[in-house]
């Protein structure tokens, strides 16, 4: 198995205060990776940097063989719209728009025609079951489809990984165990890559690979057995 995601000597502080204290990490691709830790250990700040959302003060992100950090701001942007998904805690889609439209637009945005484009959303609907919601806008679905449909949306443009930060933060139990087998679901069937910052100790003790931080370091990598 490959390292899809190398990780060197990050740094990361605000002001005076040191969030990241050199951080060092491999993540492989097809798998499941879980951050775990407790608040203001630096696991979405780590998160953010890895999927280019925020830039580390010092070290290296090289994925899939390119560092990250060394592309100017507009090629870093169409990087991570080809190669990278995201899903957050509170789905953040765009309320005037379908579910088919929500999931259509980072496709759209990276310039894919907008009948592939379609083709693909209403494939990526039906993997999660929600065909018959596709027309549906965001406040016409229940928690635990918003966050599929958010899912699907990071799908769409068949990235190498999934950032997820707090995926199923605010979904009930029953949703909660969906999302959570959706995931190994797309490890399983698509080969799909994902790394999760959460609190929830059952999703994390499920990932092929736990990443426990505290204070700006990683403590310890716990692989699954399985």
């Amino acid at each position: 198995m490959t390292n899809m995601i190398k990780i060197r000597g990050i740094k990361k502080s605000f002001g005076s205060l040191e969030v990241l204290k050199g951080i060092d990490l491999d993540i492989e691709r097809g798998k499941v990776i879980s951050i775990v830790g407790p608040s203001g250990a630096g696991k979405t700040t780590l998160l953010q940097i890895m999927g280019t959302l925020d830039e580390a003060d010092s070290g290296s992100v090289i994925i899939d063989g390119v560092d990250v950090m060394k592309l100017s701001d507009a090629k870093r942007s169409a990087f991570r719209n080809k190669h990278m998904g995201f899903v957050f805690q509170f789905h953040q889609l765009l309320p005037e728009f379908t579910a088919l439209e929500n999931v259509m637009m980072p496709a759209l945005i990276g310039g894919v025609p907008k009948r592939v484009a379609r083709q693909r959303a209403e494939e990526l609907l039906g993997f999660m079951g929600l065909t018959d919601r596709s027309s549906h806008k965001p406040n016409e679905l229940s928690g635990g489809e918003k966050q599929r449909v958010a899912v699907a949306r990071a799908l769409v443009c068949k990235p190498d990984v999934i950032f997820a930060d707090e995926p199923s933060g605010s979904l009930d139990t029953q949703n909660k165990q969906e999302l959570h087998r959706l995931f190994f679901d797309l490890r399983d069937k698509m080969g799909q890559t994902f790394v999760i910052v959460t609190h929830d100790e059952q999703l994390a003790s499920l990932a092929d690979c736990k990443i426990s931080m505290k204070d700006g370091r990683i403590t310890d990598i716990t692989e699954s057995e399985s």
